[in-house]
């Protein structure tokens, strides 16, 4: 049987680190399986949207939308 590659493997446990952190928080917040359970599985989805966008928008070249206005940014 082949080895899991290290980067998969790291993903999975950040995986499980990440959703056993988010029911954890909203369970002690909610006192509801449920609820927990829910929010644990829908932050994740949310999560990789936000970064999707957060990704774009630190392409983009922010110096040229600023160019000649307000302060300037450092290079």
């Amino acid at each position: 049987m082949p080895s899991m590659p290290t980067e998969f493997l790291k993903t999975l446990t950040y995986l499980a680190i990440h959703l056993t952190v988010g029911f954890t928080v909203a369970y002690l917040m909610t006192g509801s399986v449920e609820i927990a359970g829910g929010i644990a599985l829908v932050e994740p989805c949310v999560n990789a949207v936000a970064f999707f966008f957060h990704e774009r928008a630190w392409k983009r070249d922010w110096r040229s939308l600023f160019a000649g206005r307000g302060p300037r940014l450092a290079a």
